[in-house]
């Protein structure tokens, strides 16, 4: 027998998720660059998650989870499997709100990430992200120790969170036409289509993941969430193998269409950010910039928001990957 499916989240939920916010995350800027309005002919509005406490759009999410534990839940802990954004977010979180995390990590996560996991106080476990399973693994230590997990996006408190960073962006630019979104496992995008629904019905809501993990893309067309294999990209952030029970459900009710970006216009991405805004900006933070510029939608004349998503790259990788631009 199934079980029944909790209820999805709704824009209530995103609104209530911005006033528990308030004051603990940052309300991040809105940038705008005249040589991308030229390169795509549109006005391009970029909201700079990479800008967020600790780096990322994730800090959101993890807080409006954790914040809502009871007093039982906080003194066992918070349990979380991450590549990398999400371990650090609720890391941090939990240190703010005083409780013991642990945090189940790939081997091959990038090494600044594990490092800043690590320095927010949490525990780190690591495993191999192609040959074993990080849900079994969360779920079992997540049982041996009583703590409370919390997963990187198919979680109703984590998507209201992630959705207060499109709040703020239709609250501050609006009649917006297009809003790319990175997409991984749907977090940010389902938030983003519930602040849209209700802040900016006229706006089209597109996704944008790695060509090589286009699962989402796979189960948009098929109508069904599709799985994959651990996709190979340089996307960390992105290499979600499936969307989830919750995030599917509002993904494909709302969103206008889900379009993909390869590595290499990715880096090509990080290198305009780099050399033309002057923001750091991680792979999986550039597909919105990437999608918008090559996803083959029609934005001569529109008004385009971009949702940076990150900016948590360790530097030597980031050296090597700008190389690579510059040497192509």
């Amino acid at each position: 027998m199934d079980l029944p499916r909790p209820p999805l989240p709704t824009y209530e939920d995103v609104a209530e998720a911005a006033h528990r916010l308030k004051g603990m995350a940052h309300h991040t800027p809105v940038l705008r660059s005249s040589t991308a309005d030229a390169l795509l002919g549109a006005e391009l509005f970029f909201k700079c998650e990479n800008l967020q406490r600790m780096g990322a759009f994730k800090f959101r999410g993890a807080f409006n989870a954790l914040v809502q534990f009871s007093d039982a839940q906080r003194a066992r802990g918070v349990l979380a499997f991450s590549s990398g954004n999400h371990a650090q977010a609720i890391a941090l979180s939990a240190r703010l709100l005083q409780m013991p995390a642990v945090i189940v990590m790939p081997e091959d996560a990038p090494a600044a990430k594990i490092a800043a996991t690590r320095g927010y106080g949490a525990e780190v476990v690591t495993y191999d992200r192609f040959t074993e399973d990080r849900e079994a693994i969360s779920q079992r230590l997540a049982s041996e120790r009583g703590m409370t997990l919390i997963p990187p996006f198919d979680h109703a408190h984590v998507i209201a969170g992630q959705g207060t960073v499109a709040k703020e962006l239709f609250e501050e630019v609006p009649h917006l036409d297009y809003l790319f979104v990175p997409l991984g496992g749907g977090g940010l995008l389902s938030g983003s289509l519930l602040a849209a629904q209700r802040l900016a019905p006229q706006c089209r809501v597109i996704g944008v993941e790695p060509e090589a993990g286009n699962d989402a893309q796979q189960s948009l067309r098929a109508g069904k969430i599709v799985r994959i294999g651990t996709p190979r990209t340089i996307a960390d952030g992105a290499q979600s193998q499936a969307l989830g029970s919750l995030t599917f459900p509002i993904i494909h009710a709302g969103v206008s269409d889900i379009v993909t970006a390869t590595d290499a216009q990715l880096i090509e991405a990080m290198h305009f950010f780099a050399e033309r805004m002057k923001i750091v900006v991680e792979p999986t933070g550039a597909l919105g910039l990437a999608g918008a510029r090559h996803g083959g939608v029609a934005l001569r004349g529109r008004r385009v928001g971009v949702v940076i998503s990150g900016g948590n790259v360790d530097m030597a990788r980031y050296a090597q990957l700008l190389g690579t631009a510059l040497a192509g």
